[in-house]
């Protein structure tokens, strides 16, 4: 598999459910029936480059626009959420969901070091404005991935002062927009590369592609500084140590401002199973890729996000690929959506706080195979809080077809559709399911 095909795609990789398009009727879609609490959380979710357009200070735009390249076309306009977001927001609150989760994008309120931009953070006053006048709850990560150019082309997260700087940027946004936050993360999966690259499988040889290498050397000399780290680009041990830091350091800064505000982070968590002898891998890999995090939130957190796509197969080599008669997604995951009833079932194992799906969802341009999904996956979380697990959320990836980071435009995960020539937006069917299910308080037809 060509590493371009990577974001999600090895999220986790196994076999599928026979008769994906078919709506499940038997005890996934049953159990959904009734443990739903008042005040659950309904949502969807976007992030700020992926959906905004022209986020020309950012790390990422900078990689999208040089060669070499690991990205498969730039983002450009992505779906002008910047311009539209009201009425993204509306569609959202009218199919009868009650959450948004979004992020802010560090690159546009700082997009010079030390110099914020009022304009930047008044733009998301506005967007927190319309979640309150459509009567939608506001989820905001304060870092989805991207930085400042200026931070990659310092370090980034591998560089002292990044943890300082980021609380920074924390305290800043906490002050001019925390009062119009429902819940905060401040990192969206920071343990992304760890997943991906902490134990033997397709990407482990990531740290030494050439081509990467290239690119982050042309990015070091177009920023003048001859260095550039960002995301998963970079040294992967230095990223995971900077990312730790700056998450306690965050979360002080924003709860100095805000003390009642809750504040966590999400992670990437795959279903590990382990195959022919593999129970000592899948534990290694849980010891790289979500330990630290659980002692993080531990320390500072005020509660854990979840975000699972698929399952991993997982032998005593390492990461096995699927079985031969697996069906995938169009973005060459596994479909699999009983994953996320055991990824929330794992973290509540080792996770003392309450758990919110801040993502969960798949791409594919069958719409039908999207609603099978999502009913299983409600039905599992159903299971979950059957079970006294304390889930407080269901919030999907994602509500709009958007740019796919290195894949591009491709994969469609959204429940709404974008005409990128026009940027007319088209509301799925599974969006109306996925609605009816909310306005229902969880219960499947």
């Amino acid at each position: 598999m060509n590493h371009a095909a990577r974001r999600r795609t090895l999220l986790g990789l196994g076999t599928a459910l026979a008769g994906a398009t078919l709506l499940p009727r038997g005890a996934a879609a049953a159990r959904a029936r009734g443990p739903f609490p008042q005040g659950f959380l309904w949502g969807a979710a976007i992030a700020g480059h992926q959906a905004e357009g022209d986020n020309v200070a950012s790390d990422a735009w900078l990689l999208e626009n040089i060669q070499p390249t690991e990205f498969k076309e730039p983002s450009g306009a992505a779906v002008d959420h910047y311009r539209l977001y009201d009425q993204d927001i509306a569609t959202l609150a009218s199919l009868g969901l009650n959450t948004f989760r979004f992020s802010i994008e560090w690159a546009r309120v700082e997009p010079v070091e030390g110099m914020f931009s009022v304009a930047a953070l008044e733009h998301y006053r506005d967007v927190l404005q319309s979640c309150r006048r459509h009567r939608v709850k506001a989820m905001v990560s304060f870092n989805h991935f991207v930085t400042p150019a200026w931070f990659a082309a310092r370090g980034g997260w591998e560089t002292d002062g990044s943890a300082q700087l980021y609380a920074r940027y924390c305290d800043k946004v906490a002050r001019h927009l925390g009062d119009l936050i429902d819940y905060a993360t401040t990192f969206n999966e920071p343990n992304l590369p760890r997943l991906l690259f902490g134990i033997p499988g397709p990407l482990s040889g990531m740290a030494d592609n050439p081509r990467m290498k290239a690119m982050l050397a042309k990015a070091g000399q177009l920023a003048g500084t001859g260095k550039w780290s960002s995301w998963i680009f970079g040294d992967f041990a230095r990223i995971e140590a900077g990312l730790l830091q700056a998450h306690a350091a965050g979360y002080a800064a924003i709860k100095a401002v805000r003390p009642q505000l809750p504040v966590g982070f999400s992670i990437a968590i795959a279903d590990d199973q382990a195959v022919d002898g593999g129970a000592a891998m899948v534990e290694r890999k849980r010891a790289i890729a979500y330990a630290p995090w659980f002692r993080a939130i531990a320390e500072h957190g005020d509660f854990i996000g979840v975000q699972t796509y698929t399952r991993e197969l997982i032998g005593p080599d390492g990461v096995r690929p699927p079985p031969k008669d697996a069906t995938f997604t169009s973005a060459h995951m596994e479909y699999y959506p009983q994953a996320l009833e055991a990824t929330i079932r794992y973290t509540a194992q080792h996770v003392k706080l309450p758990i919110y799906v801040t993502e969960n969802g798949m791409s594919t341009d069958d719409d039908a195979q999207r609603i099978a999904y999502i009913r299983t996956a409600v039905g599992g979380v159903a299971s979950c809080l059957q079970d006294g697990i304390p889930v407080k959320s269901y919030i999907h990836w994602s509500l709009l077809d958007n740019f796919e980071w290195i894949f591009g435009y491709g994969p469609h995960y959204g429940l709404i559709g974008v005409d990128r020539a026009t940027m007319k937006r088209t509301v799925k069917p599974s969006a109306r399911v996925l609605g009816k299910i909310a306005q229902a308080g969880g219960v499947i037809a």
